[in-house]
């Protein structure tokens, strides 16, 4: 089954760390994203842009309505995803639970993904 492993984490954070610790941070996330790669377990992910360059849509008296930012009440903004194929939900909440950015405050999010015949899991 395909799980969506969604990145939660404060914006600007990675800024806050000393050169080395960002050096130690990527080269985490390289070596489990070369491990899925290598397990077959990675379909997909990408870093998002930041928060800043967001745009919303909403409705607003009837009519969808575009604004500027994401403007949710929280202090971690959604970063990025990773897809991952796993046998069981567990192990894609391992590798979840691995991902450096938790460490810092900040939270992967585990959805399965929908099969697209339908509404069923």
């Amino acid at each position: 089954m395909k799980y969506m492993l969604l990145i939660w984490n404060r914006p600007g954070f990675t800024e806050e760390l000393t050169e080395r610790e960002r050096t130690a941070l990527f080269g985490e996330v390289d070596e489990i994203m070369k491990e899925l790669t290598e397990s077959g377990e990675l379909v997909g992910g990408q870093a998002l842009a930041d928060p800043s360059q967001t745009r919303t849509v909403r409705l607003a008296g009837g009519h969808p309505e575009v604004v500027d930012g994401p403007f949710m009440e929280s202090k971690e903004q959604f970063a990025g995803y990773l897809t991952v194929d796993c046998d069981r939900p567990q192990r894609a909440a391992e590798i979840a639970a691995r991902w450096p950015d938790v460490r810092f405050g900040g939270a992967l999010e585990v959805r399965p993904i929908m099969d697209e015949a339908g509404t069923e899991m």
